[in-house]
């Protein structure tokens, strides 16, 4: 039976039917509230959340989502719509499994500030110092010649080296390939095929190191390939694969056991899927999670859950800590959680035309720190929030959010399009703000 067939009533009846609180919340060490006012929220606003979202559903827009907020250490709201995998009318839970995307680059970025932390890993070293392949890249510059007004692509030596704070703050010089980039660089990528999952990260850098920048090193923000590279410093540096470091220094002492770049053979039929797509009848080519990827993409390539990416989030929260566990310093989470792009930085195209409300530009209202965009204006960005609020988003539409200000933290799993996804984490920013009422 389609999901255009259901009624509204009938959608809230399989959402009901599913526990609020289900077994895996046990171990977050989070108290479950069943008075969210207690919280500071208005009940009735929240469960606009509950309807807006089972309407996605129902209308065919999305199978299913998982949406969590924490507020004070307890959980105000933490529900499981629609579908897992619509096709096969397998509903969501909220132990599903997801794509995290980008939700990766703050994981990563954290493991590696772990090394930071231990004098194994230079902020202010060049790149070349890890990798030397990329001592000797070229920047690609578009050149005018005066007499004739025509324009020709040439390359320039670095005017400085290319840092790992660089690497962090997406200011490398570094790029995507499209659709997330744009330019003669970002085609280069494509077609050198740099994002192949079916090559290790030591191969990624070889067919790097042969390609251009795009951008002089500490002038313009570009989102980028840079965190895959870091992932490969990692590598570097400890001389293990990416996927047990970051098992080793995060996953594991936050206790995020369904979290990591593949799933156990045990967890693969808890993947969420995205739903076909109407106009071909296909399934987007989505990355399967029960296969392990050659290249450990320190970008994109993790899975995950709501519930254990809130325990990530706490930690930040929590100053680096988690429960009895620490994992960061404050001093470091408080570097990583303030916007290290000086005044004046230029911004790419695809920033200022592609990112919309999320780009980490003073026209938003924001800037971007080590692995997170940062709140830094009250007006500006068109979302709600609080200035020193931090967060980053999935190109499967995943998405959290961590506001210290009201002890807050928001996430939403959900498995979309990049070009739909905007929709769904805006309403997800919206609804859980206009509910927060507190005492009235």
């Amino acid at each position: 039976m389609s999901i255009g067939k259901w009624s509204f009533a009938a959608a809230l009846a399989l959402l009901l039917s599913m526990p609020l609180l289900p077994a895996p919340l046990v171990a977050q060490d989070l108290k479950a509230v069943a008075k969210p006012e207690e919280l500071g929220f208005a009940p009735e606003r929240l469960e606009r959340l509950t309807k807006i979202f089972l309407g996605y559903v129902e209308q065919g827009q999305l199978p299913g989502a998982v949406l969590l907020i924490a507020k004070d250490d307890k959980i105000a709201y933490y529900r499981a719509f629609g579908y897992r995998d619509r096709e096969k009318k397998i509903s969501m839970t909220h132990d599903s499994i997801f794509r995290l995307a980008s939700m990766t680059k703050p994981i990563v970025s954290a493991a590696a500030m772990t090394l930071v932390e231990e004098g194994r890993l230079d902020l202010a070293a060049p790149v070349s110092k890890y990798i030397p392949e990329f001592k000797d890249l070229q920047v690609q510059v578009e050149h005018r010649d005066p007499a004739t007004g025509k324009t020709e692509m040439v390359l320039e030596p670095q005017k400085r080296p290319m840092t790992m704070q660089d690497l962090l703050r997406h200011t490398a010089g570094l790029v995507y390939a499209p659709p997330i980039g744009q330019g003669p660089v970002s085609l280069l990528y494509r077609d050198a095929e740099v994002s192949n999952r079916e090559e290790t990260l030591a191969q990624m850098i070889a067919k790097m190191s042969m390609l251009p920048l795009a951008h002089q090193p500490g002038e313009v923000w570009e989102y980028s390939m840079a965190t895959d590279v870091l992932g490969r410093v990692l590598e570097v540096v400890t001389g293990q694969e990416l996927d047990r470091i970051v098992e080793e220094r995060i996953v594991k002492p936050l206790g995020m056991t369904s979290t990591g770049f593949y799933t156990r053979e045990a967890d693969k039929d808890r993947i969420a899927q995205p739903q076909n797509d109407p106009a071909t009848g296909q399934r987007p080519a989505y990355f399967d999670p029960a296969k392990k990827p050659k290249r450990l993409s320190g970008g994109g390539g993790m899975v995950g859950t709501a519930s254990d990416y809130l325990r990530f989030a706490q930690m930040m929260m929590g100053g680096g800590k988690y429960g009895n566990t620490r994992v960061l310093a404050p001093s470091t989470v408080t570097l990583m959680t303030t916007t290290a792009l000086r005044a004046g930085i230029g911004y790419s195209t695809a920033a200022l035309t592609r990112s919309g409300d999320i780009a980490p530009t003073p026209a938003m209202g924001q800037g971007f720190g080590l692995g997170f965009a940062i709140r830094t204006e009250p007006g500006q960005n068109p979302l709600p929030g609080s200035v020193g609020s931090y967060y980053w988003t999935g190109a499967y539409g995943t998405t959290f959010y961590i506001d210290p200000e009201e002890k807050m933290v928001v996430i939403m799993m959900i498995q979309a399009p990049l070009s739909e996804g905007a929709q769904y984490r805006r309403a997800m920013r919206y609804l859980t703000y206009q509910a927060l009422t507190a005492a009235e």
